[in-house]
């Protein structure tokens, strides 16, 4: 029996042994995975989560205010697609530290493959990367939420602005012509067109858009191949690439940092920027400080939305508005949040006869209509995937209190949720023409609802508000119908009068925002252009330049603050601006160091 019982215990305890090194051996194996998953989301050694940051002085250094630790000659707010190489670039001579509020593309499979480009959008969850706002037109609309900004969440396209604008905004021409290459020796290929955009493409030129321009970055009439910031293998390349160009040794990037204020001094004429108060991924608050050297700065470059909304909360805006939410007023100014444009899209599917390869925007034609046609095609998610209920298409969810009462109701949502639910597969197999107004004479407005920074303001764009907008739509969708009717289209489909009145109707149907509908009614095409306007994403304005910053970007009215991304654009430029605020980022950086130091420089 005692042998029976020690042969019992001695199974006993060789069972424990065996789930203890089991345990041991899965903890190992989670530490490695974490292990590497860290790794491939923090790709370089200075970029670090937010909680990581520590106050604590160190020997060498000594506080240049209450509370600080380490200081630091520039601190961007916002790591996006002007943020990063505005980073990258100071930091060759400086210490920078980056504040973005989301985390990186690098491990995110939905942010780096173009077949997930449409998940991306639809991930409404409080960590996406991109985050719904739905302006009060009722446009559903998303704000980048990501380091690299809109970069990690676009559909990649990628040209430059013309002459004429660079011309008019009074940008050094030839630094200019040195700051794009250096972006697109980076990020930036050509695209391998499928068979879709060439059908596109020869349609643009049969209906007189001409001339065919080839592949190329300018901004010319006609029709051209644009770059892409998607490899041949379908992999994004993001604005956050860039920061591989940093020193590392004066860089440090802090994601999920969400920056809640400016801190300002107010002794003096002028209200000085000193720091920054912001959050880590816990919660928890920290505090930022700038050197005390005479030049050193705070950059805000947290998008057209972001930047205006964080001016607001630190204290410089309208002071009746600021007042009515006790914030604390730091400068009177009017403007900010004012003069907000977005680029009416209004986008007609197409029904084929075949399955479509997916593509994004490859091919552009830039008209003397002032608009410009672009197009995609295919869907890269399951047949389950487009009737969720959520994303950009969704009713239900996002900030449903910047919509007006009267097109919140039960009703109306039912009815999209319907309308969503009936859209068949294949439309997703087709596909899309857009047709974008260039330069729109309509303007809107960004104010707050709150102080939480989380939440999203309240934006109006105003679509179509002028005429001259709406007139530039019709000649547009009018441009569409021809492209229907070419040649090129007739493998596809074959595209009479009749059908085009189907395909518009059909558009209407989709219902792809919160705007009552008139179905049926496409003799009016300037009805068609208002009931299913959407965006390209390509809004801007919020912090104008003579109103809210100086033609250098400096805040006026106060030191030590810049805006530097397209909230400062009074136009978008090109036909789609990613590679100008990439631009916009190198170019000032260059521009602050040879202010500082000279060319000595050496960029």
């Amino acid at each position: 029996m005692a042998l029976v019982g020690g042969a019992a215990a001695e199974a006993a305890a060789l069972k424990k042994l065996k789930i203890l090194l089991f345990i041991i051996l899965w903890i190992n194996t989670l530490t490695l995975s974490q292990a590497y998953e860290h790794s491939g989301q923090y790709r370089y050694p200075f970029i670090r989560p937010a909680s990581s940051f520590s106050q604590q002085p160190s020997a060498a250094e000594s506080p240049s205010w209450r509370g600080a630790s380490k200081t630091y000659d520039y601190i961007i707010i916002g790591g996006g697609t002007a943020g990063c190489p505005l980073a990258a670039t100071l930091s060759r001579n400086f210490s920078v530290l980056l504040l973005e509020r989301g985390g990186t593309p690098f491990a995110n499979a939905n942010v780096s493959f173009l077949q997930n480009f449409h998940i991306s959008l639809a991930d409404t969850s409080p960590t996406s990367a991109s985050q719904l706002f739905i302006s009060t037109d009722g446009v559903f609309n998303s704000r980048a939420r990501i380091l690299g900004g809109g970069t990690s969440i676009n559909a990649g396209f990628y040209t430059r602005a013309s002459a004429r604008y660079i011309k008019r905004v009074g940008w050094d021409a030839k630094l200019v012509n040195e700051s794009y290459p250096w972006v697109e020796k980076q990020v930036v290929y050509r695209p391998e067109l499928v068979p879709w955009q060439r059908a596109v493409r020869d349609s643009l030129i049969e209906v007189g858009i001409s001339p065919f321009n080839g592949f190329t970055y300018d901004h010319v009439y006609g029709t051209k191949i644009g770059g892409t910031i998607f490899d041949r293998f379908g992999r994004r390349h993001t604005a956050a690439e860039l920061l591989a160009s940093a020193n590392p040794n004066n860089l440090n990037v802090l994601v999920h940092a969400t920056v809640q204020k400016i801190v300002f001094k107010k002794t003096g004429k002028r209200p000085r920027a000193v720091g920054v108060v912001f959050k880590d991924e816990s919660g928890k608050q920290h505090k930022a400080f700038l050197s005390e050297r005479s030049r050193s700065e705070i950059i805000v470059s947290s998008g057209a939305i972001g930047s205006p909304q964080l001016l607001l909360l630190s204290g410089i805006g309208p002071k009746a508005d600021l007042e009515k939410l006790n914030i604390s007023v730091v400068l009177d100014n009017e403007f900010v949040g004012k003069g907000m444009v977005d680029n009416p899209l209004n986008t007609i599917y197409i029904p084929t006869n075949r399955h479509i390869k997916q593509s994004l925007i490859q091919i552009v034609g830039i008209t003397k209509l002032g608009v410009y046609i672009e197009a995609s095609s295919g869907f890269g998610q399951s047949m389950d995937s487009i009737h969720w209920n959520n994303g950009i298409g969704s009713a239900k969810i996002g900030q449903r209190r910047t919509i007006p009462s009267k097109r919140r109701s039960h009703e109306m949502i039912q009815e999209y949720v319907k309308r969503k639910r009936n859209i068949p597969h294949e439309a997703f197999q087709g596909g899309f023409i857009l047709e974008k107004i260039a330069s729109p004479l309509s303007k809107g407005q960004l104010t707050l609802l709150n102080t939480n920074v989380d939440d999203n303001p309240s934006v109006t764009f105003n679509y179509f508000n002028h005429p001259n907008d709406l007139a530039r739509c019709v000649d547009g969708i009018r441009l569409v119908e021809k492209i229907l009717k070419s040649k090129h289209f007739v493998k596809y489909m074959q595209c009479d009068k009749e059908t085009v009145e189907k395909i518009l109707n059909m558009s209407v149907h989709a219902n792809v925002n919160l705007i009552p509908k008139h179905t049926n009614d496409t003799k009016s095409l300037e009805q068609f252009c208002k009931d299913t306007v959407i965006t390209i994403w390509h809004y801007h304005g919020g912090c104008h330049v003579g109103k809210v910053v100086s033609p250098d970007y400096k805040v006026l009215g106060v030191k030590r603050l810049r805006v530097i991304d397209g909230s400062t654009f009074a136009g978008s430029p090109g036909t789609n601006p990613q590679a100008t605020v990439m631009m916009i980022g190198r170019y000032m950086g260059v521009k602050i160091l040879r202010e500082r130091l000279g060319r000595a420089a050496g960029i």
